[in-house]
C-alpha cells in the first residue's frame, strides 16, 4: 500500500513540474508569427527609429522592428525603460500579441548591447 502511495506521488510530481515547465518555456518567434498566436513568446528585433520611444507613469512604449522582414510592431512594457536601451543591438521581448489593441504586451525586455569585447581577439 505504502509502494503505490509512493508511486502516485512520485507521478503526480512529475506530471506537475512537466506541466510548469511547458509553461515556462516561451519560443523565440518572428513578428508575423507573434501576431498568429495567442501563446506567451519571445520576439526578438531592433529597435525601429521611425517611431520614438515614450515611457508615460509605469508604462514603456517603442516599436520593434523584424531584422529580416521589416515588417514593425508596437510594444507595451508595464515597467520603466530598461537601462542601455538606447545602446542596444537587439531587444527581446517576452509575452504576448493582443489583437484588441495590436500591441504585444511585453513582461519581460533583455536588452542585448554589442560586447565591448567584440574586437579584441586572443593572439595565438
Amino acid at each position: 500500500m505504502r509502494k503505490i502511495f509512493l508511486i502516485v506521488l512520485l507521478v503526480g510530481f512529475v506530471g506537475y513540474a512537466g506541466f510548469n515547465l511547458a509553461e515556462s518555456v516561451t519560443p523565440y518567434v518572428s513578428i508575423a508569427e507573434a501576431r498568429a498566436t495567442s501563446n506567451g513568446v519571445q520576439v526578438k528585433g531592433l529597435l525601429d527609429k521611425n517611431f520614438q520611444p515614450v515611457q508615460s507613469g509605469n508604462e514603456f512604449n517603442f516599436s520593434l522592428q523584424d531584422e529580416t522582414t521589416g515588417e514593425t510592431m508596437r510594444v507595451k512594457f508595464d515597467g520603466m525603460k530598461p537601462d542601455q536601451f538606447d545602446e542596444a543591438y537587439h531587444i527581446v521581448a517576452v509575452g504576448k500579441y493582443e489583437a484588441a489593441d495590436e500591441t504585444f504586451h511585453a513582461k519581460k525586455l533583455l536588452i542585448k548591447c554589442p560586447s565591448k569585447y567584440e574586437g579584441q581577439k586572443p593572439q595565438a
